[in-house]
């Protein structure tokens, strides 16, 4: 196939974490860089399956998907088939401003406030896992070098292709089920991070793909088995590259903004569920003993705890404040990644705008610490389904206020459609459902 016979795939993320688009002749991209295509509002009220809710926009309201050229990623994997050509897009109205209902947009603007209000950046890496499916894998032991082998050349290629998507990998390991992988890459800043998120994602389907499987991003492939995440690493720098991150003085190790970050996210964390573990199955995962958190709280190397300071290695002082991180835990793939991290950004900016305390460091399992102790210290549960996950977001007027009246209006219209398509079905089935769609 000759190079301009290719597609180039103008692609989009939406409210239900569904990477969406077009493919144009990679010929007319050069026009298509400018004039984007064009896209139905009402689109974004798409399920992750065959269904639209109730939506502002109606049949005649349009936005224009224009790529972003520094997103564009072409990758060839082999095996006599066309690369994977892509480029993210952002949305933007007639007169050339951003959409008010534009995912990427949602995160852009939660980092330029961030910069604009405090002078700082944040920087954040994909801890992804996924589900192979369609193989005939035999079980095997948990993150052992056997699990690892038994597909050794998938894992090689996934690492190649995400290496040319430039999304730098740093590791692909076995996880806790049959079948179930991880793959973890280098932080990226800012809006750059959302959008490597979405194509470390799209690069691994693509690659199972090609090998006879498919990668399914889903937080509760099937019941009674893992469940996968998608935990956000953090850290801030100043817009000169300076970490803020670490005080070897301050409680846990975090400096004073870090400190007011992390007290902004555990007070909004109950309502932050709703956008970063947005379904039905997600609360399968979710949820004391899990390792996945059931507790807004902050700890130290605490996987119980939904928000966890992660320790590097013993090293040099400078090596020790670049690697320093938080750990945002109850987040999956059904997540949009920019909702996802446009919201984290807004929660912390809004605990160092009211200088919020330090949340109290949590040093055990927060179930085991009784009704009582919890109350004392400020710790709440996190929700136990989607849709009291939604309550908890329409309760929290300062979260509303971050959404534009048509985004907030479609982000609840869509995430209650889904609770009503789910009402009926066993939890099978809705695990297979979901299963499928992402």
């Amino acid at each position: 196939m000759a190079k301009d016979d290719e597609l180039i795939f103008l692609a989009w993320n939406d409210l239900v974490g569904v990477t969406r688009g077009r493919g144009v002749p990679l010929g007319s991209y050069p026009t298509r860089r400018k004039t984007g295509i064009n896209w139905a509002m009402a689109g974004q009220a798409l399920t992750p399956f065959e269904d639209i809710a109730d939506n502002p926009w109606g049949p005649l309201d349009e936005a224009h998907m224009t790529p972003v050229p520094e997103t564009q990623i072409r990758v060839d994997v082999g095996g006599g088939q066309p690369p994977l050509n892509m480029v993210l897009c952002d949305g933007l109205t007639t007169d050339g401003a951003v959409w008010d209902s534009c995912t990427r947009g949602f995160c852009k603007a939660a980092v330029d406030e961030l910069r604009r209000r405090t002078g700082l950046v944040l920087k954040a890496s994909p801890e992804l896992e996924f589900q192979l499916l369609g193989a005939d894998l035999p079980p095997a032991t948990p993150f052992s070098l056997e699990a690892f082998r038994l597909l050794p050349d998938l894992g090689a290629r996934i690492v190649a292709a995400l290496r040319q998507a430039g999304a730098e990998p740093e590791s692909f390991e076995p996880e806790y089920g049959v079948g179930q992988y991880e793959v973890t890459c280098r932080p990226a800043l800012g809006v750059a991070a959302a959008d490597r998120m979405v194509i470390v994602r799209e690069v691994i389907r693509e690659v199972a793909r090609r090998a006879g499987y498919r990668a399914s991003f889903t937080p509760k492939p099937f019941v009674g088995r893992p469940g996968n995440g998608a935990h956000i690493h953090f850290s801030l720098q100043t817009a000169d590259g300076k970490p803020v991150t670490h005080d070897p003085a301050g409680p846990g190790g975090l400096g004073a903004q870090a400190q007011r970050f992390a007290a902004g996210v555990v007070r909004h964390l109950p309502a932050l569920c709703a956008l970063t573990a947005p379904s039905v199955p997600s609360y399968y995962r979710l949820g004391p003993h899990h390792w996945s958190a059931g507790y807004a709280c902050l700890g130290v190397s605490n996987r119980e705890a939904a928000l966890r300071i992660c320790l590097p290695p013993k090293a040099t002082v400078a090596a020790t404040r670049r690697l320093y991180n938080l750990e945002f835990r109850p987040a999956d793939s059904t997540a949009s990644p920019y909702l996802a991290l446009g919201a984290l950004i807004r929660a912390g900016l809004a605990g160092i705008v009211d200088e919020l305390p330090p949340p109290p460091l949590v040093q055990e399992d927060p179930h085991d610490m009784g009704a009582d102790r919890r109350g004392k210290l400020g710790i709440v549960e996190l929700p136990s389904s989607l849709g009291a996950a939604l309550d908890c977001l329409e309760r929290d007027t300062l979260v509303r206020g971050w959404f534009a009246p048509n985004l907030w209006r479609a982000y609840l219209a869509v995430k209650r459609k889904e609770i009503e398509l789910m009402a009926n079905l066993k939890d099978e089935d809705v695990c297979a459902r979901y299963c499928d769609a992402y």
